[in-house]
């Protein structure tokens, strides 16, 4: 008869209780589908004491997760904990020691040491799963994978924080500013204890470097991930960008150029007609795009307890199959350096700034873009009844260097108050 699959499980909140729960619930089917028994040994987290909604009496309590993760009756051992430094990563390095299989919830551990990790686990013959990482309930990790192997991807983009979009499409909708919606997503609980690492983009920002080690084949570079939140993002920008037949996302896009690897998580417009466009509050949404499959489009809720541990078990059923796979889709030791894009890629931008309201201003402004290289598209004018006029430029290609230069100079003619806002805007 077949042996159980035996987990330890270090973390006990709102994912850890709910892979308890589809365990529990689930038992026959999960037996059914990968030949054998899923069973919880043991688990670890700060407080035993704390009521959790689950039962927890059948299993081992450990308070410290290492001990937890090298014990004789665990085979898997699910980090729930997050965080990169600290338990998290003391205990996933003591399970691949031991001999144990790794599932995990945790992006800013693989994001910052998943080179380090991948080179031990597949030294020791184990594996590391993580598909609850990146995008929630969304199987995009098996996707790039196994789905897509056969492809060269040439670039993987997405909205990856529900935050963030929430704040966002909530902007549009409500005509609250961001700090209102800020403050809300704050009451609500949606928010990181550290909520920088959200509307910082830090947190989706972990995700594409992931995303991008696995489909350009180059060790996890989240140093070279080009960060901007959406903290500068006014309800004016919202309301210009629909006027002109765009929304605005917090999107990451990943891709390999001739200038090196371009990895960017900033804020973006994107057609409003299009699936990223359409994408409403808190769901996820990755686009791949390979030379085989063309593009294709995965969409669905990317957090809460019911998506995130659905995620988990698909990884822990795999491995009761005895299905076992290279940490970022080929061995870690081919994976290469991820040399940072040097330049961007040419794209269209958005710019938002305010002039003075006196003869000459739009043709300071014309000029110091034109000296830059910069050419105007479109422009618009909005009336105002302050000093200065608010004024809408969408750009024709450039690059984000040139752009660069282009706003240096405008803060030299004189003639635009404060700081532009300039947003890309992603063709699709």
């Amino acid at each position: 008869m077949t042996e159980p699959l035996r987990l330890g499980i270090a973390g006990l909140g709102t994912v850890g209780t709910g892979v308890i729960k589809i365990i529990r619930r689930q038992a026959a089917l999960l037996e059914a589908r990968t030949g054998r028994t899923v069973q919880i040994s043991a688990v670890s987290a700060r407080d035993a004491s704390k009521d959790r909604g689950v039962p927890l009496g059948d299993y081992a309590w450990e308070t410290d997760p290492v001990a937890l993760a090298t014990r004789d009756d665990v085979d898997v051992f699910v980090e729930l904990m997050g965080g990169h430094e600290g338990a998290a990563k003391d205990a996933t390095e003591a399970a691949l020691a031991a001999g144990k299989d790794v599932v995990t919830a945790n992006k800013a551990l693989l994001a910052i040491h998943g080179q380090a990790l991948a080179e031990q686990a597949e030294a020791a013959g184990r594996v590391i799963r993580f598909e609850a990482a990146v995008a929630g309930g969304i199987p995009v990790i098996k996707s790039l994978t196994e789905g897509l192997a056969g492809n060269d991807v040439t670039r993987v983009m997405g909205v990856m924080n529900g935050t963030c979009n929430y704040i966002l499409t909530q902007m549009e909708a409500t005509g609250q500013g961001y700090n209102a919606l800020f403050e809300e997503c704050d009451r609500l609980g949606y928010l990181e204890a550290d909520p920088n690492l959200d509307v910082g983009g830090i947190d989706a920002g972990h995700k594409l470097a992931l995303l991008a080690s696995i489909a350009f084949g180059t060790k996890p570079a989240f140093d070279n991930v080009q960060l901007e939140g959406i903290q500068r993002i006014s309800l004016d920008d919202i309301r210009h960008a629909a006027d002109m037949g765009y929304r605005i996302k917090l999107l990451g896009v990943a891709q390999r150029t001739a200038r090196g690897l371009e990895q960017r998580m900033s804020p973006c417009l994107v057609p409003a007609n299009s699936p990223l466009g359409q994408l409403e509050g808190g769901t996820n949404m990755v686009v791949i795009e390979g030379d085989a499959v063309e593009q294709i489009v995965l969409r669905g809720p990317g957090a809460g307890e019911g998506p995130t541990a659905s995620a988990v078990m698909g990884d822990i059923c795999d491995i009761a199959r005895g299905f076992r796979i290279a940490t970022f889709g080929q061995p870690a030791t081919s994976l290469e350096e991820a040399a940072p894009a040097q330049t961007s890629l040419p794209a269209p931008h958005y710019l938002r700034m305010s002039l003075q309201d006196k003869p000459g201003a739009l043709a300071k402004v014309a000029a110091a873009l034109g000296n830059a290289g910069v050419s105007i598209d479109r422009m618009r004018q909005y009336g105002h009844s302050e000093p200065t006029a608010p004024v809408l430029i969408v750009t024709h290609k450039c690059t984000s260097q040139i752009l660069q230069t282009a706003l240096e100079d405008l803060a030299k003619t004189g003639v635009v108050e404060g700081e532009p806002v300039a947003l890309r805007i992603e063709e699709l």
